[in-house]
């Protein structure tokens, strides 16, 4: 696989080419704003629920109900291994949903992307 094209850094004004998303002199910025957000804005019992017995459970249950193949992809005729569980209604909408069998999808990288790609848009 090739290697990441350079952008710009995401430090406001540098002109800097990384493959990451800032450079090295900036990488502290991109820290220190994820340490803010872990402290300010994530949900802890959201992130506590990922991190419970019972989730690994469902969540290995889905993954073996659906051959550990990506849905969307196979609805596509494509044969994708699938990498990660997919909340089709958000915990954080429904809480009562977080380990409905009906309400989880295993879904490959690039699917789970396409579907939180753009978080103001509806998921379809």
């Amino acid at each position: 696989m090739p290697p990441k094209p350079l952008r710009e850094c995401k430090a406001h004004g540098c002109k800097a080419l990384t493959r990451e998303g800032y450079c090295p002199d900036h990488k502290h910025v991109q820290q220190e704003e994820t340490k803010h957000y872990n402290k300010h804005s994530r949900n802890k019992t959201i992130t506590s629920f990922y991190k419970s017995t019972d989730w690994k459970r469902t969540r290995e249950l889905v993954l073996l109900r659906d051959n550990r193949l990506c849905q969307r992809c196979l609805r596509e005729h494509r044969f994708t291994p699938a990498d990660m569980v997919h909340h089709i209604v958000e915990v954080k909408q429904d809480w009562s949903k977080r380990l409905d069998f009906s309400n989880l999808e295993s879904l490959c990288n690039a699917c789970h992307n396409k579907v939180h790609g753009d978080r103001s848009k509806p998921v379809k």
